[in-house]
């Protein structure tokens, strides 16, 4: 072995826990650096003096480290301008030395610890003591005082000493991070375009902080120490949170006291069920409203003009049923908005709401798409509802160009001869017929699902609204109960929200509203949940 393997032995690891071991037995990282530069020093002499490498390099070392550290003790005795007395630092000169491994651990306990220290915290720690700069700098960088430094040097260097005393390895110090999975449901409203904080939000880190900081606000600290996760990482979540995708509008924010805190309105499992228990308390009510008034006015729904060779009740109220139930909720709305006087709503151009995920599935939507000249028509319109009782045809954009069946559909209106029909479009039109879009009398197909024209879009809708008075008295009672809850379950930032947790209390009300209805007979659902029901179109030459 040649003479420079000893130098060869000094790398970047080495370097850190000479340093390491300097740093356990001086007063700060200036004095660190000193100790460490001397033991190099002595090391790099011994090298190049030796005509043959010891059998023990690295206890050969440690060896001249503790003697250049005798000599360096002796040294800083000498010197008073050097001592540090009655100060916590002296948890790091408590440090047992008996080897380096020892040495190695405990000092790896230390900076585990300072891992775990909020940011204001750990930047002086590392400043002051790994970077050795001195207090009037860190203060001009952190824009603060020398004071103010001083005493987060203080307080850091406390909470570590009294921490790392009761440390146990096979506890805090190795500890696995261990969650248990948490789900939300989330909503959006608005413009998602503008920024939407629900994209990336699929890590349980995150879903477990903002659990936390719904408990209640929380720094970044707490939440290190309840998941055992190194503040420095809790950190850098939290700043993804409350910035959002776009930098404005996450599912956190930041008070003035450095606490994090919901941004948005979430409900836990029990939260969800006592605001959903509300509306659907008032469902029978309000299903003797609609069906009252749908006897009353049948005659008007079927004198709609339809361009259908032949309508039913059933279709036109299943094209209806979702415009009846939001209503109802609209009423509410309304009548909430007197329980919050005053209360100013924030203005964004989208906003999410949420619960906890109970396995339950509410509320459904209704999704259109149109094209221009196509099959004959200037303009074509589509949509379609869906719900638990409704399954969906298509999405919201869909490509009508492309669409075989709906095409068909369009061109069935006033009867399409089967017999005009390629082998290619009989396929298409057997799959039309079972999806609900068709039905064939003779040797003619007709369009099942309701058409209009265009011309008729807005009168439409006109029998359904008067349906919107007779909603009152029941839209008090909920508004006042659900202004009650929402008061009890909203943190006071979040009362300006209420609109939302009032769309989340009122999820279950269309779905309820229907099985209510199927069983008074009022409405028929379609085998396997896809059918005409709930799919209507304009049209327009």
């Amino acid at each position: 072995m040649e003479k420079q393997h000893l130098l060869n032995l000094i790398d970047r690891d080495l370097l850190d826990k000479l340093f390491g071991f300097a740093y356990a037995r001086t007063n700060d990282s200036y004095e660190a650096e000193e100790l460490c530069s001397e033991i190099v020093f002595a090391l790099v002499k011994a090298g190049n003096a030796q005509d043959a490498p010891p059998e023990s390099p690295y206890a050969f070392i440690w060896r001249v480290a503790r003697n250049v550290y005798a000599d360096f003790s002796e040294k800083r005795a000498k010197v008073s301008s050097r001592q540090y007395g009655g100060d916590p630092e002296d948890v790091f000169a408590t440090i047992a030395a008996e080897s380096d491994e020892t040495q190695s651990e405990a000092l790896g306990a230390i900076y585990r610890r300072i891992a775990y220290l909020t940011r204001a915290y750990r930047t002086v720690m590392i400043a002051y003591y790994l970077d050795g700069l001195p207090i009037s700098e860190i203060a001009r960088r952190e824009n603060t005082s020398e004071n103010a430094i001083r005493q987060r040097l203080h307080s850091a260097r406390t909470t570590i000493k009294s921490e790392v005393m009761q440390m146990n390895q096979e506890t805090t110090a190795v500890k696995p991070m261990s969650l248990d999975t948490v789900d939300y449901v989330i909503w959006g409203t608005g413009n998602p375009g503008w920024g939407d904080p629900r994209n990336g939000f699929d890590r349980q880190f995150s879903k477990h902080i903002v659990w936390l900081c719904k408990e209640k606000p929380r720094t970044a600290r707490e939440i290190s120490e309840i998941l055992n996760v190194p503040t420095v990482y809790v950190e850098e979540e939290l700043e993804l949170l409350c910035k959002g995708e776009n930098g404005k509008y996450g599912f956190l924010r930041k008070n003035e006291q450095g606490k994090y805190l919901l941004n948005f309105v979430l409900f836990s499992k029990k939260e969800m069920k006592e605001a959903e228990s509300i509306y659907i308390a008032r469902i029978p009510m309000i299903c003797d409203v609609v069906a009252n008034f749908v006897k009353e006015h049948e005659e008007e729904y079927l004198s709609i003009h339809y361009l259908n060779r032949k309508v039913d009740l059933n279709l036109i109220l299943w094209s209806e049923i979702h415009t009846i139930g939001h209503l109802f909720t609209a009423v509410v709305g309304k009548r909430l908005k007197a329980h919050f006087q005053g209360v100013e709503r924030p203005d964004r151009p989208f906003t999410v709401y949420g619960y906890e995920d109970n396995g339950e599935y509410w509320g459904g939507g209704c999704d259109g798409t149109d094209a221009s000249n196509l099959c004959g028509y200037s303009h074509v319109s589509v949509s379609n509802a869906y719900m638990a009782r409704l399954k969906k045809h298509f999405h919201a954009g869909h490509n009508l160009s492309l669409d075989k069946k709906l095409q068909l559909a369009i061109r069935a209106v006033n009867g399409l001869p089967v017999e005009t029909l390629s082998e290619d479009e009989k396929e298409y039109a057997a799959k039309a017929i079972a999806e609900g879009y068709l039905y064939r009398e003779g040797d003619l197909l007709y369009t099942k699902i309701l058409v209009l024209d265009e011309a008729a879009r807005e009168s439409r809708w006109e029998t359904t609204f008067k349906m919107e008075d007779l909603f009152v008295k029941e839209a008090d009672i909920v508004a006042s109960e659900i202004a009650a809850f929402l008061r009890k379950a909203l943190p006071e930032h979040l009362i300006p929200e209420y609109v939302h947790g009032n769309s989340l209390a009122a999820m279950p009300v269309l779905d309820t509203l229907i099985e209510f209805l199927i069983e008074r007979g009022l409405l028929t659902p379609p085998e396997n949940g896809r059918g005409a029901e709930g799919v209507w179109m304009y049209l327009e030459k």
